[in-house]
């Protein structure tokens, strides 16, 4: 439901168990943040659909997002098509303060508060941000998990709209995944990317790859998927290539995964992470990835 009271673009998410259903004591949103959760069939699982009114985020556009996931639940984060960031621009949305107007209407946040009980798991699943042309994006994620709680972490994003002919000509990228384990960091993942100060280009950096994934994965509940992984990195045999390969991955204490198109990265993960079916069910995984 659509909280009045809240700051704009705050939205709140408790999810729990309730006789092997998750029920959610608090679902709440403003504008221009949106929650959807759909009935499913699936016990101890619940989907819930990030979106913003509009088919996207504008210059100065902020949303926070906190949610508490607690014992023994497992909770779904998906978003209906990529998160569409438009470029800075003078004018902005309603519901924006104006107090500041230098920073409200340039830099678009998003900021994801995550809390997991033990045996509890998030599985953060989202479609890729796709930056336009002069954007300024800023997104950090900060993950806590209790001993025995697992979580899927998938932050990815493109080059753009290339169909209009713009590859890599946003501003400026910025994100921080950060995944903190009973109160010790474990992971945390940076990405920053804008124009070279001595003249290089985002283009000539990051081509020929249009779209790049990072997926974090932690808990009992991922370690199928996870050893299924290594088990492909080791068949995987390396060999020097005149072209560039379609879809390139690697495998450490995180997978990184970059495509030529966005479908090849999407085609990649809906079979390196089919694993979860065992984990979330059939019914939920066929919303992922779609």
């Amino acid at each position: 439901m659509s909280t009045v009271g809240q700051d704009p673009g705050h939205g709140n998410i408790t999810a729990q168990i309730h006789n092997n259903r998750v029920v959610f004591p608090v679902l709440s949103y403003t504008y221009p943040l949106k929650l959807l959760s759909p009935r499913i069939q699936q016990d101890g699982t619940a989907i819930v659909y990030i979106l913003t009114y509009g088919g996207g985020l504008v210059g100065g556009d902020h949303i926070h997002l906190s949610i508490d996931i607690e014992q023994d639940t497992k909770l779904v984060l998906l978003s209906q098509g990529s998160t569409k960031v438009f470029k800075a621009r003078s004018g902005i949305r309603a519901a924006v303060s104006t107090a500041n107007p230098t920073t409200s209407t340039s830099t678009t946040k998003q900021r994801l508060d995550v809390s997991i009980a033990a045996g509890g798991a998030l599985f953060l699943l989202p479609d890729p941000v796709t930056c336009f042309r002069d954007a300024v994006y800023h997104q950090v994620q900060t993950f806590r998990l209790a001993p025995g709680a697992s979580a899927a972490l998938l932050d990815w994003y493109t080059s753009g709209r290339r169909a209009r002919g713009e590859e890599w000509a946003f501003t400026r990228y910025y994100s921080v995944n950060e995944v903190i384990v009973n109160d010790v960091r474990t992971a945390r993942d940076v990405v920053l990317l804008e124009e070279d100060a001595q003249g290089g280009t985002l283009a000539d950096r990051m081509g020929p790859y249009a779209c790049y994934a990072t997926l974090l994965l932690y808990g009992p509940l991922v370690q199928g998927v996870v050893r299924s992984m290594e088990e492909r990195m080791q068949k995987t045999v390396v060999f020097r290539v005149r072209e560039p390969l379609d879809v390139l991955w690697s495998l450490a204490r995180v997978v990184r995964v970059a495509g030529k198109e966005t479908e090849d990265v999407k085609s990649w993960l809906r079979d390196a992470l089919r694993g979860l079916v065992d984990v979330i069910g059939a019914e939920v995984y066929s919303k992922i990835f779609v």
